[in-house]
């Protein structure tokens, strides 16, 4: 056998079982990593759709009132659907109504499922914001 027929046989291997398997633990480890970062990122960001939708409806209802002296319990009166849900469906939205306003953001599906510290987001008409900062970042 001459050299270059051995030279083209060391070269045409691949990688062996051990190099596959280091490839593959690498990968395992930053997936393992990534992941949860993801998760987080993927729940903050349906929870800003929430916030939204409060402060939405807080500006209707604060509109509302300088035409009526009063706030509205019916979300149909603000121009909405009588039973909100936010626009990706992770929040369904209700009102009360009078003298003052409540505004809750129910967490639904699996925004409901993955954020557990932020089920609801509420925000008054004096500017209480609820269950707490984590929620309005």
């Amino acid at each position: 056998m001459s050299y270059s027929t051995r030279l083209e046989h060391s070269v045409s291997r691949g990688f062996t079982l051990i190099e596959v398997m280091i490839v593959v633990a690498i990968i395992g480890i930053l997936a393992s990593i990534a992941y949860p970062s993801y998760i987080d990122y993927v729940t903050k960001a349906g929870r800003s759709e929430g916030v939204t939708a409060v402060m939405n409806i807080s500006n209707l209802q604060e509109q509302y009132y300088l035409d009526n002296r009063a706030y509205t319990n019916d979300l149909t009166k603000l121009g909405l659907a009588a039973s909100y849900v936010t626009e990706n469906g992770h929040y369904s939205v209700a009102s009360t109504g009078g003298t003052s306003f409540t505004i809750t953001a129910s967490a639904k599906g699996t925004q409901k499922s993955r954020d557990s510290k932020c089920q609801t987001i509420t925000l008054t008409d004096i500017g209480v914001k609820g269950p707490n900062a984590e929620c309005w970042k």
